[in-house]
């Protein structure tokens, strides 16, 4: 049985909607967040020396990092089904989206946040230091990034083409978060595919099973 240690509020929540996508059982342990610092709970450094969600452990094995926690389970687990022939064109935009997520998309979001929350509790004076840094570098990145994701939803209904796959799974969080950090705006193409992703059974599932999910 895999048991996934699963922080509400998180980006453990993909790990939940991938195993209802191939099927295999599973068990939840939840954790909460500490209700003032919205930290993972120590509890969890027993499980993993970053003491961070999520985190697999599977036939004696202990799997952390999301991304890898994906690629493991897609691979030892999902018989191939949600992810394209390797070598294929398919195959290589399945491996750029499934990193992207974490590699770049990510970064830009927590620091959305970071700098939001920081500027909130500054003097006027730095505030505005902390807003200009907010409004040059990170939002221009962010938008960026949803241009692309645009633009790449134009050449098929899914991230590696016409056929759902585990980079979907790993790409909604930041959507999601992106969403809810300064929205969408006018992408016809992204909305249209985060909506199907909510839609799908599999996502649905796992909420029911993960708890609460407030991304944003």
């Amino acid at each position: 049985m895999i048991v996934v240690h699963h922080l509400e509020h998180s980006r453990s929540q993909r790990v939940l909607w991938l195993l209802e996508e191939i099927g295999a059982p599973y068990e939840v342990r939840r954790y909460a967040r500490n209700p003032v610092t919205r930290l993972a709970p120590p509890e969890l450094l027993a499980v993993h020396p970053t003491g961070k969600s999520p985190v697999i452990e599977d036939d004696g094995r202990v799997v952390a990092e999301t991304g890898a926690i994906v690629e493991y389970l897609a691979e030892r687990h999902g018989g191939g089904a949600l992810v394209p022939p390797v070598g294929s064109d398919e195959h290589l935009r399945y491996r750029y989206w499934l990193h992207f997520a974490e590699g770049s998309a990510m970064p830009m979001l927590v620091m959305t946040l970071l700098f939001q929350r920081l500027a909130s509790g500054m003097p006027p004076d730095c505030a505005a230091m902390v807003n200009g840094l907010q409004h040059s570098y990170v939002d221009p990145q962010r938008v960026a990034h949803l241009d692309l994701l645009e633009a790449e939803l134009a050449r098929g209904p899914f991230l590696a083409g016409d056929a759902f796959s585990a980079a979907d799974v790993m790409m909604s969080f930041p959507v999601e978060a992106a969403r809810g950090r300064g929205g969408l705006g006018e992408r016809p193409n992204l909305i249209g595919w985060l909506a199907r992703m909510h839609a799908r059974p599999g996502y649905q599932a796992a909420l029911a099973k993960g708890g609460p999910y407030a991304y944003a």
